[in-house]
């Protein structure tokens, strides 16, 4: 089989979903980052219009764009450290919150973070330069400009009624981690599957553990959400999962940014 490659945004929750699908099977891949903005024609041409963002997957042949869809063909290539329970009853499970994470968690968490970041100027143009190439991260403000623009159109950020709305599903989202858990470590079962693996992805923008792809002081907004919710169940939960299963430096990727 030949080497898979991803094309991901670095800063994207979505594509640290996929990132770790991979580390946790141990697969050496490679990886190219598009410029924001630019991602969604790469990501058209890839995959002959029928996706326009990232991640997509470039896989035995095939392109395969959507997390879930994703995660179900590395399921089936590598079937090693597998991330779906063997167990049907089980797997519908996990399989029914991979989805309820994806649809009523990560767009949410996403618009408030970067609604967030609007408010703080110097955070916002320094993350965004931090995801150009070096020529043009010099240009910081510039970088922070378009990443203001983008964010507003593409996710409607600039509302600050719709950060309250998009908040209020984040609570919603450690209400259903809390129900899940019960008295066990693991959303379903005994193991960590791709339900875990989804809910703690999709939750790095606000949580921020340092085992995730981005390390930042977050603006006033966050931090005090932050310090408003470091005690419940559910954000510990997000910082224990990174920490037992998303080790520092394990990754075999070959970067390869553009």
């Amino acid at each position: 089989m030949d080497r898979p490659v991803l094309w991901h945004l670095p800063v994207s929750h979505y594509s640290e979903k996929v990132r770790w699908a991979l580390d946790h099977k141990a697969i050496q891949h490679d990886r190219h980052a598009p410029i924001t903005g630019y991602h969604i024609a790469v990501s058209l041409v890839l995959t002959r219009g029928h996706n326009y963002t990232l991640p997509v997957l470039e896989l035995a042949g095939r392109r395969i764009g959507d997390s879930t869809a994703i995660i179900a063909a590395l399921e089936q290539a590598y079937p090693d450290s597998p991330l779906y329970p063997a167990d049907p009853d089980e797997r519908r499970r996990a399989l029914a919150l991979e989805d309820f994470f994806d649809e009523e968690l990560g767009p949410h968490v996403r618009r408030y973070a970067f609604h967030a970041l609007r408010s703080d100027h110097e955070t916002f143009d320094e993350l965004a330069a931090g995801q150009v190439p070096a020529a043009l991260a010099r240009y910081r403000r510039m970088a922070g400009a378009y990443a203001r623009v983008y964010t507003g159109l593409r996710f409607k950020t600039a509302s600050d009624e719709g950060a309250e709305e998009a908040f209020s599903k984040v609570l919603a989202a450690f209400d259903r981690i809390e129900s899940e858990l019960g008295d066990g470590h693991y959303l379903v079962g005994d193991r960590f599957t791709v339900a875990d693996l989804t809910a703690a992805a999709l939750f790095y923008p606000l949580v921020l553990p340092p085992e995730g792809p981005l390390q930042m002081q977050p603006p006033a907004e966050v931090a005090d959400a932050r310090a408003s919710l470091e005690d419940r169940r559910g954000y510990r939960w997000v910082e224990e999962t990174y920490a037992r299963h998303r080790a520092r430096g394990a990754s075999l990727a070959s970067p390869a940014p553009l």
